[in-house]
């Protein structure tokens, strides 16, 4: 007699038009899933005791004190509930009644406390130093940044700050308000500047940074980017050095632009011993993060004629102090970190959204721009 033990088996069940079939599989333990992410094909959908609401039952809000990303959202058709609020203690008062939170700048960790329905966080911005991350994870929250959102707008701003700069826009407004035609200048250094052979050193080569130097070139500029790692980028730069190498790429810009992410590596990146290293007169443009830059040291650099002038679009407190004396500097231009915000942001915006909702929605785990 065969006294050998029946094999173990798995059970499958298959949808098969009103009735279920059953396949017998040989054993495989990775077939028993005692995981909550168990999925089974039940009427051609995917079920799953995930914590994610259906479409019906999700709920979405919006909170920025003056984007219209709800307009746009609605427009949309999505067949998904959802609200806005402006301020901070709107938010903090229904901030229960959302599954997902579309918010930026009103953001405060300790919603997350108040709010026992959250499923994601879609940041209004690329940025993301606000957000608690282990937070989010220990509770289960996904967050997604809005990278890419004003990649175009960041960098066209950039290009339009150096032609500004080089040919003295901000001057030329000064004597508009004073009613003053300005003379012509003998001294060639205190003219407009042209751009085509000049050098551009963009620190921080990424998505901004690579459109930014294929604009510049288009004025015939030489341009150097500067990231993380030396990587070739023949399309967007004549050369591109590590950051190790910022000192030596610094020495050789006309015109230094900042398009780098705050994180701890570039915070305080630009100070005095990076200042230093220009040549004199050169211009620097922030697009990124004010506290990139030493503030201190730079209103220094900008004094003594080593930096020949600014345009700064970002500030380490914002708004910006009315007694700051960046102000009132001749050789400054300022503009309210107003580089991303263009009218198609919040479409922009909404599109990363719609794609991470339906993805989730689907039961997908990655998510675009994820975070946490």
């Amino acid at each position: 007699m065969n006294t050998r033990p029946a094999p173990r088996v798995g059970v499958q069940r298959l949808l098969s038009s009103s009735l279920f079939t059953v396949r017998i599989l040989p054993y495989n333990p990775r077939n028993l899933r005692s995981s909550n992410r168990d999925r089974a094909r039940v009427h051609g959908e995917m079920v799953k005791d995930t914590a994610f609401p259906s479409r019906g039952a999700l709920m979405v809000g919006f909170a920025h004190v003056a984007y219209r990303a709800a307009e746009e959202f609605a427009v949309r058709r999505t067949r998904i509930a959802h609200f806005e609020v402006r301020t901070l203690e709107e938010l903090e008062r229904r901030a229960r009644e959302a599954d997902v939170l579309v918010v930026s700048g009103l953001w405060r960790n300790s919603l997350i406390a108040s709010a026992p329905k959250l499923r994601f966080v879609q940041s209004f911005s690329a940025g993301a130093d606000q957000y608690d991350k282990a937070l989010f994870a220990s509770r289960g929250i996904r967050l997604a940044s809005a990278q890419g959102v004003n990649e175009r707008a960041v960098a066209e701003h950039a290009m339009a700050l150096i032609l500004a700069v080089t040919r003295q826009l901000h001057s030329a407004r000064d004597n508009q308000r004073e009613r003053r035609w300005r003379g012509m200048i003998g001294d060639r250094a205190l003219r407009e500047q042209e751009l085509g052979g000049r050098t551009l050193v963009v620190v921080g080569f990424g998505r901004i940074g690579a459109r930014l130097g294929r604009l510049a070139r288009a004025f015939d500029m030489r341009v150097i980017g500067v990231r993380r790692t030396a990587r070739p980028a023949p399309e967007a730069a004549d050369e591109v050095v590590a950051v190790a190498d910022l000192a030596r790429a610094l020495g050789e810009a006309d015109v230094v632009a900042l398009t780098c992410p705050l994180t701890s590596e570039t915070e305080g990146l630009i100070g005095a011993a990076a200042l230093h290293a220009l040549k004199p007169g050169a211009l620097l443009i922030n697009v990124a993060r004010g506290k990139v830059v030493d503030q201190a040291a730079l209103l220094a650099a900008l004094a003594d004629g080593r930096v020949g002038a600014a345009a700064l679009d970002c500030f380490q407190d914002e708004p910006l102090p009315r007694e700051s004396p960046f102000w009132t500097l001749p050789n400054v231009l300022i503009t309210p970190h107003s580089a991303g915000e263009t009218g198609r942001y919040e479409t922009n915006l909404v599109d990363i959204l719609v794609d991470n909702i339906e993805r989730l929605l689907r039961g997908e785990t990655t998510l675009r721009n994820e975070i946490v």
